[in-house]
């Protein structure tokens, strides 16, 4: 069995910079985790599926073209969860679009709960480190264009590896 996922990467410098940040406020999940926007969390293949995961993929890939995306502010999903996360304020509806196609392309199950893309910057913490990114990041923000999504593997010692990339609308 591999564990894999598959998001959005936040390209660099913003990348760079919001997982810095993470590390700033404590977050051991800073150096095995990259700046992302989730489509699938992480999810348990045999291995002998990987091939078809790739190929459906692809498929999802090519159903939606490139999209602007822009990080904005802050948010936080507590107290259900101990996350602070830089809110995506624009590109929300494609990105709900390309995760549901993600997910029926490779039979992936409903989420738990309703997919509010985000960037998660602190995780797991005390109240205080919470706060602290919370605070720290509200006036963050950022724009791109999405041109493609990527499937990770979780790795024992090096944590979320990009695999492989897949361009939209090709």
């Amino acid at each position: 069995m591999t564990t894999i996922g598959v998001a959005i990467p936040v390209p660099d410098p913003y990348g760079t910079q919001l997982r810095e940040k993470r590390a700033e406020f404590g977050d051991p999940m800073a150096e095995t985790v990259p700046s992302h926007v989730t489509l699938i969390p992480p999810t348990e293949v045999e291995d002998d599926q990987l091939e078809a995961v790739c190929a459906a993929l692809d498929r999802a890939s090519a159903t939606l073209p490139p999209f602007p995306m822009r990080l904005r502010g802050t948010g936080t999903f507590r107290p259900v969860s101990p996350v602070v996360f830089v809110a995506v304020s624009q590109g929300i509806s494609y990105t709900e679009m390309l995760a549901r196609c993600v997910r029926t392309a490779i039979g992936g199950a409903e989420p738990e709960f309703p997919f509010h893309p985000h960037v998660t910057v602190a995780h797991n913490l005390d109240d205080a480190s919470l706060d602290r990114a919370y605070e720290d990041l509200r006036d963050f923000e950022c724009q791109f264009t999405v041109t493609e999504f990527a499937l990770y593997h979780h790795e024992q010692e090096s944590g979320w590896v990009p695999q492989r990339a897949f361009p939209l609308g090709q």
